[in-house]
């Protein structure tokens, strides 16, 4: 160990102590919400592919097709040489689904995040962000120089009571950007985003709202969380991911001509990241399409997170209040007791994810359980009946 580095091993004994170390584990994904983990085969409940599109076949065949066309990487940022038609295609294919202008790609949803607010925002500003917010967000958030003020979106009250202030007088302050997960991806519950679209219009703020847990998930038509109140309409940008519920990689933005040009000029992690491989676009293109045109997939997914909450709730077991959809938290406060249960749940044939600080805040570690449309009614049973006995240890 070099001599400068000689702390480390000091630190990571800490959080051994505190139950926070990560191990690296070999994880092989199967199709159904499947996988296999030294060598025995586990129901997934750790993974965020909500509709099964990963292993589609038909996914892998556009991958496929793309591959042996185009090869594996796209050799260049977009801006430069690596634009291929793959991409043109998957950019037209998301604009089409958001019902906008134009849309964007970014190497992955963090980088969509941290380069939108990167590039709407400066010292002049000020942003108001969840407390509950991705990292991507928050370290977006940060790395504008702006003024961050933080927010609860169970009591908006003191969000409107600082928009006021930034709007008497002078203030100092150039633009106001409101930022927001739709989904919570550790609570599971719903931004208010009704209400903050009253404010950002009473306040003339930017709303950005990143939709990664909810595309492909929540509304009519799997646009997210926005459709699904109604919304789209009155929220300036939304960000949207390609690795969750569309199951391959990237991060996107999809809104008017301008904005998009704008991104495509300024935001840092699009034009110096070598682009998306052709492949993942081809496949993502797929994905999009496939959840367009099978809504039964969402509506599978929906209906077993409300049989897993009724049952979680029938065995009186502590959760997250209101929470819906696929993200179902089963708070269990201290760090070992979630390594515990996890490893429990996993000796009882099931992965579910140990979640503990900094990812939650400190008394809240968790198990985020995560549910896929591959996944069948009795898997959920079976889960419930082995996290009521583990709970109970």
């Amino acid at each position: 160990m070099p001599k400068p580095l000689k702390w480390i091993p000091d630190e990571l004994a800490s959080l051994e102590r505190e139950g926070l170390v990560r191990r690296r584990r070999l994880v092989t994904s199967l199709p159904a919400g499947r996988c296999v983990i030294d060598g025995r085969e586990l129901i997934n409940f750790a993974s965020n592919d909500y509709l099964d599109l990963a292993h589609d076949p038909r996914v892998i065949a556009a991958a496929q097709r793309a591959l042996a066309e185009s090869g594996v990487g796209a050799t260049a940022s977009a801006l430069i040489s690596g634009r291929s038609k793959w991409h043109v295609a998957l950019e037209e294919a998301l604009a089409r689904f958001e019902r906008q202008p134009a849309a964007v790609l970014f190497p992955s949803g963090f980088a969509a995040n941290m380069g939108t607010i990167c590039t709407l925002a400066g010292k002049d500003d000020v942003i108001f962000s969840d407390r509950l917010n991705h990292a991507s967000l928050i370290d977006g958030c940060r790395l504008t120089g702006a003024q961050v003020q933080i927010y609860r979106h169970d009591d908006l009250g003191g969000l409107k009571d600082e928009l006021e202030k930034c709007c008497s007088g002078d203030s100092g302050t150039r633009r106001r950007l409101i930022v927001t997960d739709s989904v919570f991806s550790m609570d599971g519950d719903l931004a208010p985003l009704e209400e903050l679209c009253d404010l950002a219009d009473r306040f003339e703020a930017i709303l950005i709202v990143d939709e990664a847990h909810a595309t492909g998930v929540f509304g009519p038509g799997g646009r997210g969380v926005a459709e699904l109140l109604g919304v789209e309409h009155r929220v300036a940008i939304r960000v949207g991911t390609l690795s969750k519920g569309v199951g391959a990689l990237g991060g996107f933005v999809a809104g008017p001509q301008a904005l998009i040009d704008w991104l495509w000029n300024r935001a840092r992690p699009q034009i110096f990241s070598t682009a998306l491989p052709p492949a993942v676009c081809a496949a993502a293109a797929e994905a999009v399409r496939i959840i367009e045109t099978e809504p039964q997939r969402r509506q599978q997914l929906l209906d077993m997170s409300t049989q897993l909450r009724r049952r979680i709730t029938d065995a009186e077991i502590e959760t997250v209040p209101h929470a819906v959809g696929p993200i179902v938290p089963v708070i269990v406060h201290t760090p070992e007791r979630a390594i515990q249960i996890a490893r429990q749940l996993e000796d009882a044939g099931f992965l579910v994810a140990a979640i503990r600080p900094p990812t939650v805040p400190q008394g809240t570690s968790r198990l985020r359980i995560s549910l896929s449309s591959g996944h069948e009614p009795a898997d959920i049973d079976r889960l419930a009946s082995a996290l009521a006995v583990a709970l109970k240890s």
